[in-house]
Parts: C-alpha cells; structure tokens; sequence
C-alpha cells in the first residue's frame, strides 16, 4: 500500500535529462515548479541562434563530425520553422526551451541531435539565451524611445510659442512654452537612452562556454561562439558568467527609470485634460467614457502608462530580492529572473507605444493656457529682473520690492499688468511705464534667450537639432 506521504510519480520519460542518476520522476508539484517552459519558451530565437553558433564551433573544433554540425543546423532551422508556424507541441515536462528544443531535435535527427549538448550545460546555455533575448528588448525598446522622443519634439516645434504656465510645487511660477515643457520630456528619454544603451554594452559578453560553472575540458573556442552572436568577447569568468544577473538588474533598473518618466508625463497629460486646467484635448482614440456619467472623458490611456510604472519598478526591486542571497555559482533560484523581465519589457513596450500615439494626438487648448500662465502672478520675477537691470537695485532688495508690489495688486483684484503705475510708484518712485513692456506673458517667455531657456527662438532650434539628430540615430 502507498504511503500517504509518498510522492506521485510521473513517466520515466519526463527524467530522461538526468541520465542513469535517479531511477523514479518527480512528485507531481515538482514537476510543476520546477518547469519554466510556460514563460521561458519566449526564449526560442535566442536558444536556436546559440545552439547553432555551438554546433559550429564543435564541427571546427573537431569535436564533432561535420555531418552531425549539418544535420544539427537543418534540424533547428526545422523546429523554427514549425514553432513560428505554431504546430510545435511544447512539453512541460521536459522543463525547459532548452531540453524541449534538444528532445525534438534528437527525435529528428538522432544522434547527432544528442552530440549538441557537448561541453556546455544549461547554466551557461540558460545564460547566453537571455542576454541574447534581454539585448534583442533594448534593441527593440530603443526604437519605440525613439519613436516617442520624435513625437515630442515635433510637437515642440509646433508649439514653440505657444505660452503655458510653469509649476513649481504645482502653483504657477513663470510662463514658458508648451514647446519647451514637451521637449523636457525629450532631454529625460535621451538619458534613458544612454542608461538602456550603455546596459546594453556591459551585457554583451558571451557565457557559452562556461559550462555549468567551471569552463569545460573539450579545446573549444568561445571567441569564435561570440563573433557569432554579435557579443563583444567572451566572459572572462566561469563562476561569474553562469550565475551573473546583474545584466538584468541594470536593464531593469534602466526601464525603471524610464517608466518613471513616461509616468510623469501621463500624469501631466491626466492634469492637464481636466476641466479646472483644459490645457489639451485627446480624441475619442486614447480616451473612454463613463458607464454612468454621459459627460465624461476619461484619459484611461495616460493612467494606464502611469501605472504601468509600478509594475516595472516592482520587477526590479522582487529580482533584487531573488539574487540578494544567492552564493556562487548558479541556484535554481535564478529561474525566476526571467518572468519580471518580460513582463516589464511588455509593460514597457505598452506605455511607450501609448505615450507616443498620445503625444501625436493631443491638440492643445492655445487660449486656455495663455490665461493660465498669466495667472499667479506669473510674470513677478519679470518685475524683479527688470527692477535690477534698468534701477540696479541689488536681487534681494528688488525681490522684496516686487513682493510688496505683488501683495498690492493682490489686495486691488488685479494682476500685475493692471496694476496702475501710481500704485507701483508707491513702493518704489523710480518705477517708470517702461515696466510695463516686461509684465506680458510673450513678454516674459520672449525675453528667456539664455541657453536652454524657453525663448520660442531657442525652442524652435533645440525642436529642430532633435529632429535632425534623431533621424541619423535611427
């Protein structure tokens, strides 16, 4: 009789990967957390372009026979062809995109399908694919930051003078220009960049090789295995190569920031939707409406990038948490670092493409946000400027002065404009009506030619120079 606690078998087919070392399978919860092939099958590309750059460099090596390297090649071709065609049967019992790969290609082919294993295991196999598939996602993502960053300058250009107000703890502080504030968003995707491109560079070394942690005895040559695969050099270190995911913690750590940006913006595009602001308009494209309120108009396609950020950033910091304690080399731990990548790359791939279609659908409310930046008293530091630059009063005095001003026109219901001359020349006599030719919203935006400020002029260049270099760097 079986023992309650005695675990449920499975096939001896489903064991076959261990060889000769255990006679019965697995118990059958085992079966099911020790599979990664629901999730790690996106891995096929990269697991086929590695196994036939190995099985090439067995057959110059004399490792194995050119005919096996033949069949091998032509083998794999096959079950690409029938997993892009959807009629490969994946197996989970057999784990992994690795042994799924292997098992049909040695019922293909035979023996020569059970040669390709040699002198390399799944810890460096597992470690090449992913770096292949994590590079393959900043290639990708590159393009759709680029994609976005070409919408928000373009826009720029269109809106160039254009005045908003600008927020500082969200309270309006100096006018700028629509132009100026959407091509912020621009400098921000540039790093991201940078960051995506140089985790790029830092990953593109080769694990292959490495075996499962203390390199192989057969003469192989990794060199050759990594000018295959486009990377850089091999690594350097058995024990680091198979049990290194620090490649995945930078390119999250890298989206994590980006996701963060996309979300700052979605939010913005959220305030400035609302009624009290109506700074822009989204059509019927990026918004939805209410079961209940006939009225509404909701920017489901900002909040929905917005929130995608956490799911990034919750990526990086639950990999964070499976690597932290983890001695060398490789631990089955590690089978979970794949499941937060992809799901933050899909998350990042949505909010990217959202932002972008937003960005070219947007049409901005000109008049709603002329008003608004006059508002506050925007144009209070334009007062100031102009109290040191034509009375040299020091900053500090000049500021104060402009502060009780401020306060004057608060207590008359006016701004800063409609304030009466007389008025002013309470506070300070030697105030003349030239004063009035800097208290314009244009006035103000127009007279920030320093560089990087919000002059429509240097954002109609700085619109341009982005264009013209983001078209060479695509």
């Amino acid at each position: 009789m079986t023992r309650p606690d005695t675990p449920a078998q499975t096939s001896p087919a489903a064991n076959q990967q261990w060889g000769g070392r255990f006679a019965a399978g697995p118990a059958e919860i085992m079966g099911r957390i020790n599979a990664s092939i629901g999730f790690d099958q996106r891995l096929w590309r990269q697991d086929i372009a590695g196994s036939k750059a190995h099985a090439a460099m067995l057959g110059t090596q004399g490792i194995i026979e050119p005919a096996d390297v033949s069949a091998i090649t032509a083998g794999l071709d096959a079950i690409a062809a029938e997993i892009e065609a959807g009629r490969f049967s994946f197996d989970e019992a057999l784990e992994d995109i690795h042994m799924n790969v292997e098992a049909r290609l040695s019922a293909a082919i035979g023996d020569a399908g059970r040669r390709l294993h040699t002198a390399r295991s799944r810890n460096d196999q597992v470690a090449t694919d992913f770096r292949l598939w994590v590079r393959d996602a900043i290639d990708a993502l590159d393009a759709q930051v680029v994609g976005l960053m070409v919408a928000l300058a373009t826009r720029a250009a269109e809106y160039a003078a254009t005045p908003m107000p600008g927020f500082t703890h969200l309270q309006t502080a100096q006018p700028v220009t629509f132009g100026h504030h959407l091509l912020a968003y621009v400098e921000m995707l540039s790093r991201d960049r940078g960051r995506l491109r140089d985790a790029r560079a830092r990953l593109n070394e080769l694990p292959l090789g490495s075996a499962a942690l203390a390199g192989t005895s057969f003469p192989i040559d990794r060199h050759a295995v990594a000018a295959a695969l486009g990377f850089d050099r091999p690594t350097a270190n058995s024990l680091d190569a198979v049990s290194d995911r620090d490649f995945a913690l930078e390119y999250l750590s890298a989206l994590s920031i980006l996701a963060v940006h996309l979300s700052r913006l979605a939010e913005e595009i959220v305030i400035w939707c609302s009624q009290p602001y109506h700074f822009i308009r989204l059509s019927d494209a990026y918004t939805t409406g209410s079961s209940i309120m006939p009225q509404k108009r909701n920017p489901d396609a900002a909040e929905l990038a917005r929130a995608k950020s956490g799911r990034i950033t919750g990526a990086l910091v639950g990999l964070l948490m499976v690597i932290k304690g983890l001695p060398l080399a490789y631990a089955k731990d590690m089978q979970e670092d794949k499941q937060p990548v992809f799901d933050a790359t899909d998350a990042a791939g949505l909010a990217l493409a959202a932002m972008e279609g937003m960005v070219r659908d947007l049409v901005a409310d000109a008049a709603a946000m002329r008003a608004a930046s006059g508002s506050g008293y925007a144009t209070a530091t334009d007062l100031a400027d102009w109290l040191v630059r034509v009375l040299k009063l020091p900053f500090r005095d000049a500021h104060h002065v402009t502060g009780q001003i401020v306060a004057l026109a608060e207590r008359q219901g006016v701004d800063l404009a409609g304030l009466e001359l007389a008025a002013m020349q309470s506070v300070e006599p030697r105030i003349t009506a030239a004063v009035f030719d800097v208290l314009t919203v244009e006035a103000s935006v127009a007279s920030r030619t320093s560089y990087g400020g919000t002059a429509p002029g240097n954002v109609a260049a700085q619109a341009a120079g982005w264009l013209q270099r983001l078209e060479i760097s695509r």
